[in-house]
């Protein structure tokens, strides 16, 4: 005599959920290669005062050389890479979170921006990006002149 089997209706679902995470697993881990490194993108701040737009990237453990920040056609464009280290053998890694490889970002510039005096520094793992506004789109100042309504 055979027994009674209970119908479980999301049994089906639960091996699936299995199987997709096996497939995730098996086709994101890393497996040795650079190939897999996670692409990166560095996060900035962008603020403006009364005579300046600036901008400032975070670029952790870059060479100063391997940095190449350009302005052309009112566009800021900053590229980098930030290689992997070969100090240590990957397969002696335990968790892999920090990103590597190459970046570009953009950024579109206003007509406000005099684009022949851009400045960049690097200290302490930060770009900074100085961008001069044209005297001419600086506000200014109007003096009024009062009268106590006597000629």
């Amino acid at each position: 005599m055979n027994g009674i089997t209970r119908w479980d209706p999301f049994h089906n679902l639960s091996t699936l959920q299995e199987h997709v995470n096996r497939l995730f697993d098996s086709k994101f881990s890393h497996n040795g290669d650079n190939a897999t490194l996670t692409a990166w993108v560095p996060s900035v701040d962008v603020y403006e005062t009364e005579n300046e737009l600036v901008i400032k990237a975070d670029l952790p453990e870059i060479a100063e050389k391997d940095i190449d920040v350009r302005v052309e056609d009112n566009m800021l464009t900053v590229r980098a890479e930030r290689k992997f280290e070969q100090k240590v053998k990957e397969e002696n890694y335990l968790r892999m979170e920090r990103a590597y490889g190459t970046f570009s970002r953009s950024f579109s510039l206003p007509n406000s921006v005099d684009t022949q005096a851009v400045k960049a520094e690097y200290t302490d793992g930060v770009l900074s990006v100085t961008l001069p506004k044209r005297a001419e789109s600086k506000p200014k100042q109007v003096k009024i002149n009062v009268s106590n309504g006597k000629n």
